[in-house]
């Protein structure tokens, strides 16, 4: 269709620019008023084909574009929420993170604090064994002396004996 008009108007432009001119006229010119009529009448029934065409056109391109202009914020808003619940999840692992450490940094003081228990304790317990241990080998040396004092026995083993004592650790 769009291509007929622009014959019909080709064409009525040829008719005028060919035609003859008036005498006396110079911007004047004989036309035969019927195939001229004719010409744009072919047009004017054209037209209004070629227009609603045009606005269907335009309507479809407006559509398309209001399509892609939604589309295109549909996606800015995904990517904003996508941005969003990323900075959140980063908070999280940084809030987890920082939580981890300070109850990493809370054990750690509480297994000084439990190791340095145990360590007094254990010293202390051994310093009362080395004591009992040492008041005890006090008694068995004191009953022993007071033993060989009660013996009878003869020079050489209390001589023995007093060897063996010289030679036994405190």
């Amino acid at each position: 269709m769009d291509n007929e008009v622009m014959e019909l108007i080709d064409s009525l432009y040829s008719m005028v620019s060919e035609a003859w001119g008036v005498p006396l006229g110079n911007d004047k010119c004989i036309v035969e008023r019927d195939k001229a009529l004719d010409m744009i009448g072919r047009i004017k029934e054209r037209i209004p084909d070629e227009m609603a065409e045009a606005k269907r056109l335009v309507s479809a391109r407006d559509e398309f574009i209001g399509n892609a202009k939604r589309e295109a914020e549909s996606i800015r808003r995904a990517a904003e929420e996508k941005a969003r619940m990323l900075i959140d999840e980063q908070e999280i692992v940084r809030a987890a993170r920082e939580k981890a450490d300070e109850i990493e940094r809370r054990t750690e003081a509480k297994t000084e604090a439990l190791t340095r228990a145990a360590m007094e304790f254990i010293d202390d317990a051994l310093r009362r064994a080395e004591q009992s241990a040492s008041a005890a080998l006090g008694e068995l040396r004191a009953s022993r002396a007071q033993f060989r004092g009660n013996s009878t026995v003869s020079g050489s083993l209390n001589s023995r004996q007093a060897a063996e004592e010289e030679e036994a650790p405190n």
